[in-house]
């Protein structure tokens, strides 16, 4: 069945793989984004887009009433840990106070499904691994933090009204189509910085912590392809979530590779040396992050299909050697 989506933040890395897919389905989209992350180039041209923060209450609500919004993905949200460290206000008002007045607007215009962007980062430190749903939510940086207390509003106001909510609980997204890739400033995420120094265009990898109780002595995380991601949204908008206790789903293959095998992973794919210097431990990073995934599974019917590192280092690969300057163009 066909519905009105919108998505929050569609003109991100995600949200505009998102956006393809809602639009590939055939479902209406539209896009409300505020171009500070995003890009509006990376917005398909069959979804709608209007320029705008979702903390602007009078904008939400009028925009939820005129296009006949039948269910919300939000992706808008500020989503890096250094910088969260830096600026913690900035984030609680981005991702939980903002995110709040989307929600009460939703309330509003009865809206009837809530698919919420999260993140594993609401774990912190797990005592054990893999990471199952039900783990203790202990976040350690103020990202991780808005992510837990944006989940708890959900749990609190959504039910009482209705909404049916499922969160995703993303482990590491990377990869890309042929027409979305990953394109942020400043680029804090592995696999781009990976490919950006095979380019030569980032200088070398900077690796930060070969000391780990892990098989290379680097750090070991669960890395998502993108399209997979995607799909596990469009599922969300049709679970039956029983008795509207909101769902919370991880996001993950169930496998970690270190960054080493990542490193070593990349070369194989571009065929270039990866220039890489090693640094200690950033603090607060985790040794080991995997998902258990017999939840996504259950719940979804998902599991992470074109998630190999070979697939994954590819169409990335491919998508920078297309956009080498994103989507600036030149």
């Amino acid at each position: 069945m066909t519905a009105r989506i919108l998505v929050t933040g569609g003109a991100g890395y995600i949200g505009s793989v998102i956006v393809d897919q809602l639009l590939h389905r055939g479902h209406g989209v539209v896009v409300l984004d505020d171009l500070s992350r995003g890009h509006r180039p990376a917005v398909a041209r069959g979804a709608g887009f209007i320029q705008g923060n979702v903390g602007n209450r009078e904008l939400v609500q009028s925009l939820l009433e005129r296009e006949r919004i039948d269910a919300i993905i939000h992706m808008a949200a500020f989503a890096l840990v250094p910088e969260s460290v830096a600026q913690p206000q900035m984030y609680v008002t981005n991702n939980v106070t903002a995110a709040r007045v989307l929600l009460e607007a939703a309330v509003r215009a009865k809206i009837r499904r809530f698919v919420f962007s999260s993140s594993c980062a609401v774990y912190g430190h797990p005592a054990s691994i893999p990471i199952t749903e039900d783990a203790p939510q202990q976040p350690v940086n103020p990202y991780g933090e808005t992510k837990r207390d944006f989940e708890k509003l959900l749990g609190d106001i959504a039910p009482l009204h209705g909404i049916a909510v499922v969160s995703l609980r993303y482990f590491n997204a990377c990869g890309a189509t042929d027409l979305r890739g990953e394109d942020h400033e400043p680029e804090t995420h592995l696999i781009p910085n990976v490919l950006g120094a095979a380019l030569g265009k980032r200088g070398p990898l900077e690796i930060y912590g070969t000391d780990y109780p892990t098989a290379d002595g680097t750090a070991i995380r669960d890395y998502v392809h993108v399209t997979d991601i995607a799909d596990a949204h469009l599922r969300a908008l049709d679970v039956q979530v029983d008795g509207g206790r909101p769902v919370a789903v991880n996001l993950g293959t169930g496998t970690g590779r270190s960054v080493r095998e990542v490193v070593a992973a990349a070369r194989r794919v571009s065929g270039r040396d990866v220039p890489a210097v090693e640094r200690p431990r950033r603090p607060g990073d985790p040794p080991e992050l995997v998902a258990a995934v017999q939840h996504a599974a259950t719940v979804l019917g998902w599991q992470a299909s074109h998630s190999s590192l070979e697939e994954i280092l590819g169409s990335a690969w491919r998508w920078h050697q297309a956009h080498p300057h994103g989507y600036r163009g030149g």
